[in-house]
């Protein structure tokens, strides 16, 4: 408590956006999902087992009520029903072989973690996102009742009917018995199997309801929702000062471990830490308190000043790393803001990439901080470190609460972000997208660096050309969910009907933004698809990939698509990447800080059909939508005069 009472003071001090009514309820808003995994699975651990599969079993449990409300139209409460029904059915899989079975409840539910998230991955091809709930299931996440997030009533109920399991009833003592000796405790009378069966069971139902109200929290049910949510409860659990080893523990200790670390990713959001820093603390955090708590089992003669009530050494340990980052990250902030002159009253502009690690936003992001410099203006730059819709919807209402001028999103679901853009433009920040599109009504302008349509007609003529108008090619997408690109495949498929019908689309495969994957889904196409004599591949990391594989296989496969010339450069110059299309990214990244800057100070007339940009000059306005210009065919004439 009171390692959370200092974390809370520090942050106060170092943002006065945090110690608000409304961020206290977001950091709750956020903490439920979460929370609930951490007290479903604080019994667990106190057992001396682990759960591994509650955040995969949130993925099978969204995608399986979304789909059947929306596939098979069943009614809400329906839909709800049999959603729940298969969080239990995990569950109790888990339980009949963990405690019938008495198999390791490390090994099954690692099996169990792979096996339910790869179920909802298959029914939903991976790429299927549904959207569009009715008001009524929505308000479950995102309504209010008396200024308090509705599901936070919802949590609080389950910690109360936790707290009466474990620590007030002959169930809870049994399970501590289980923990520090689970033979001992079969002597003694305990159905053991019984209470690890009812245990595993109710981690399985609890799950299902986290996946229920996140699907209502985010507005979105997709197979990839709950991923490593697993690992923090655990982390969260083990900070509260539950013993990996069984046997103790406590379920407030759980919340006071689960509010720490809430507050912390929250603290370092408002300070514009980079987001992978919540991350590498957790981790720290995570080592230091097992660490600890392994030392105070083997160094029992030291028994004597920690008691099994108390919080053990590993929470003071595990605090005061996160206080000393805690500090750093607050010194450099003050540092950082104290260099600039006039700090306090510079407009601040939040960019979003969707990805902070891919090559493309990492080029775009020089473009952002050029146009910082010019306008004078602060930049955060920040985004999930790979693709993370609902990190996205985190990071927004940080910035919301902390009050930016403007916020700049490349979407990863227009789905799941346009409600909490909406949320933004309602507190007056100038809200724009670029890369991929939002719901209009979530945003004032998109940022379009080339109509969808100039994007697929250029990549398709050039791959017509190198064909001659004929032979079967194959795509290679970044993931099946982006939409942008999922919108570009539609159009390349229109133009190939119309002008090409001998050009024939033989598959479309995902590398996730990743150049190994795009790598091996190549090989794959070579081999499946001998007559493809074309890959298109439409994510900056796969085009590399692509050509890697075509290399190593002696060639005979064109490769095209979309990419970066500063990591294409080598693979064009020796003939196995034809061309690629693309902007100027360093241009797209200027225009997202300039564009925002020009929003916020209303320097944008409703009707204006043109800006003016800085160094990009002006820029067509078409509707809501700024256009930087049309894509450009790069090859060997002319990549060596780009520098991006």
């Amino acid at each position: 408590m009171a390692a959370l009472l200092l974390e809370g003071v520090l942050f106060s001090i170092l943002s006065p956006a945090f110690l608000t009514w409304a961020n206290l309820m977001e950091i709750l808003r956020f903490s439920v999902e979460l929370g609930l995994l951490a007290v479903a699975l604080t019994p667990v651990l106190i057992t001396g087992g682990i759960d591994l599969s509650v955040g995969s079993t949130i993925g099978l449990v969204a995608v399986t009520f979304g789909m059947t409300w929306q596939n098979l139209h069943l009614p809400l409460p329906a839909a709800l029903a049999l959603a729940l029904a298969v969080g239990c059915l995990c569950g109790l899989i888990n339980a009949a072989l963990i405690a019938y079975l008495n198999l390791p409840s490390l090994i099954i539910t690692l099996g169990t973690y792979s096996l339910y998230r790869g179920a909802a991955e298959g029914f939903t091809r991976a790429s299927v996102s549904v959207t569009g709930f009715p008001a009524r299931f929505l308000f479950l996440g995102q309504g209010y009742i008396w200024s308090i997030p509705v599901q936070v009533f919802l949590f609080l109920f389950f910690i109360l009917f936790y707290a009466v399991l474990l620590h007030c009833s002959k169930i809870g003592r049994a399970l501590y018995a289980i923990g520090l000796n689970a033979e001992g405790a079969r002597y003694a009378g305990i159905p053991v199997k019984r209470y690890l069966a009812l245990v595993y069971l109710l981690s399985g139902a609890v799950s299902g309801i986290a996946a229920i109200i996140y699907v209502s929290h985010l507005g979105l049910a997709k197979s990839d929702l709950g991923t490593g949510f697993e690992l923090q409860a655990i982390t969260a659990i083990v900070i509260g000062g539950t013993s990996v080893f069984g046997g103790r523990g406590d379920l407030f200790g759980s919340v006071l471990g689960l509010l720490f670390l809430c507050v912390l990713q929250n603290g370092l959001h408002l300070l514009a830490a980079p987001s992978e820093a919540t991350g590498v603390l957790t981790g720290l955090l995570l080592i230091g308190v097992v660490a600890v708590d392994l030392l105070n089992d083997r160094f029992q003669r030291f028994s004597q000043y920690w008691s099994m009530r108390k919080r053990p050494l590993a929470v003071a340990v595990g605090a005061a790393v996160a206080v000393m980052v805690v500090v750093v990250a607050g010194l450099l902030h003050s540092s950082r803001r104290k260099t600039d002159a006039g700090a306090d009253h510079r407009a601040v502009i939040a960019v979003m990439p969707k990805a902070k690690g891919d090559p493309y936003f990492i080029s775009a992001r020089a473009g952002a901080e050029e146009a910082a410099r010019q306008l004078g203006v602060d930049l955060i730059w920040d985004g999930p470190t790979s693709l993370d819709a609902s990190m996205q919807n985190e990071l927004v209402e940080s910035w919301i609460t902390r009050g930016v001028n403007a916020i700049v999103v490349a979407v990863e679901n227009k789905g799941s972000i346009s409600t909490v853009l909406r949320k933004a433009r309602e507190h007056h920040i100038a809200v724009l997208t670029w890369d991929a599109d939002a719901e209009r009504n979530a945003r004032d302008y998109f940022l379009n660096q080339a109509t969808p349509e100039d994007i697929a007609n250029t990549l398709a003529d050039e791959g017509a050309r190198l064909l001659h108008n004929r032979g079967e090619f194959a795509i290679i997408t970044g993931a099946l969910s982006a939409e942008n690109q999922n919108e570009w495949i539609r159009f390349i498929k229109a133009r190939m009907a119309e002008k090409y019908p001998e050009m024939t689309l033989a598959t479309v495969l995902p590398s996730d933004d990743d150049r190994d994957k795009a790598f091996s889904q190549t090989q794959n196409i070579m081999k499946v698809y001998p007559e493809v004599k074309l890959v298109i591949a439409i994510s900056a990391p796969a085009v590399p990939g692509a050509a890697e594989a075509v290399q190593q296989s002696g060639g005979g496969v064109d490769v095209i698509g979309l990419s970066l010339p500063s990591i294409c450069r080598p693979y064009i110059h020796n003939g196995v990447v034809q061309s690629i299309v693309l902007w100027n990214t360093r241009d797209l990244g200027y225009l997202t800080v300039y564009a925002g800057w020009l929003d916020s100070q209303k320097e944008i007339a409703p009707d204006a059909t043109a800006i003016s940009a800085g160094r990009l000059g002006k820029l067509d306005v078409r509707g809501s939508q700024i256009i930087l210009g049309k894509p450009m065919i790069i090859n060997k004439s002319n990549i060596d005069r780009l520098n991006f």
